[in-house]
């Protein structure tokens, strides 16, 4: 099984909704390493490490999210692992501050 990294930034009504701990909760179930954190311009952007099948499964669910938001648009890019270093510390998968 081949190990990816994607970067993926969500728009429409995802802060204030919950998205960003579903994202969290949902990666976890899967086994995925990452992050996630809120952007100032409004959307949500997540880094999803695992195997390739198990990402896009992910991926797919990011066009839902939680039932109180509303997915506008998932853009997604591949990924250098120097951006799991961002993790906190002994994390699989973090949330992180707002950029």
């Amino acid at each position: 099984m081949t190990a990816i990294l994607r970067q993926v930034t969500i728009r429409g009504r995802v802060q204030g909704v919950g998205y960003r701990v579903w994202v969290a909760q949902t990666a976890e179930s899967y086994g995925l390493d990452g992050w996630v954190r809120n952007r100032r311009d409004g959307s949500v952007e997540a880094l999803f490490a695992g195997a390739e099948v198990t990402v896009a499964d992910m991926i797919a669910k990011c066009h839902h999210g939680p039932s109180a938001s509303r997915v506008d648009a998932v853009a997604v890019e591949e990924a250098g692992a120097e951006l799991l270093a961002q993790r906190g510390a002994g994390e699989r998968f973090s949330i992180l501050p707002t950029v």
